[in-house]
């Protein structure tokens, strides 16, 4: 079991932190901690699998922060909207400094691969069950899968127009509504709203560079590396 007490940011993200929460979610939390670097030259060196642990009393995930690293270069939504978040529940002066160099994760290509290639695998979850036939359970996965396609969508336009990242939605309750249209039949909205991403993203001028800042972000982990010796 890998020590995940040395955590250096964490944060309420997910449905709570969009402010897409309902009666019914879960608050999900994310953190990044920072293994032992004296790990990494063991047998065991805490990476891939064993560098995350999911608990779900209460729902935590923690990453490695070499793996987080990671994670936030290839622009994973999920993991890339806690450097971007109003609050923390813990940040400490290597998690400040991560927050420092959130704008060296990103890269023009991965933000729109990762943002609308995420929609996109939303909506083949929607199709086969858009003709609102379907269980009241079924409805309400639908309902979600279809708010978070264009919360995604929104978030990833935003994120390649200005190269910032707004985490809490300026109107949840269209994205509520959204949800509860394409679950009751309107596949066709949402398909439209994909099409309509897809010709913003290829209109947009954006500011991101070609490739991430990968120096900026090696520095910052040896910081780590070097904190935890």
């Amino acid at each position: 079991m890998v020590d995940v007490t040395n955590v250096l940011l964490a944060g309420v993200v997910g449905s709570t932190a969009y402010g897409l929460a309902t009666p019914e979610s879960d608050v999900d939390r994310l953190a990044v901690f920072a293994a032992p670097t004296v790990l990494f030259h063991g047998l065991r060196p805490p990476v891939g699998k064993q560098a995350t642990t999911v608990t779900t009393d209460p729902d935590v995930t923690r990453h490695e922060a070499g793996k987080f690293a990671g994670l936030c270069l290839g622009v994973n939504p999920t993991v890339t909207e806690l450097l971007w978040l109003d609050e923390y529940e813990t940040r400490t002066e290597l998690g400040d400094r991560l927050i420092g160099v959130r704008e060296a994760f990103l890269s023009a290509r991965r933000v729109r691969d990762a943002y609308f290639g995420y929609a996109v695998s939303q909506f083949r979850r929607l199709e086969g069950r858009g003709d609102g036939s379907f269980s009241a359970d079924t409805r309400k996965r639908t309902a979600k899968h279809a708010r978070h396609l264009a919360r995604l969508v929104h978030q990833g336009l935003e994120l390649y127009r200005t190269g910032r990242l707004t985490v809490r939605l300026e109107n949840p309750q269209w994205y509520r509504d959204f949800g509860e249209r394409v679950a009751q039949g309107e596949l066709d909205e949402a398909k439209s709203l994909l099409a309509e991403a897809e010709s913003k993203f290829d209109a947009i001028r954006t500011p991101l560079a070609e490739r991430p800042d990968e120096d900026a972000v090696e520095r910052w982990l040896l910081e780590v590396r070097a904190a935890f010796l």
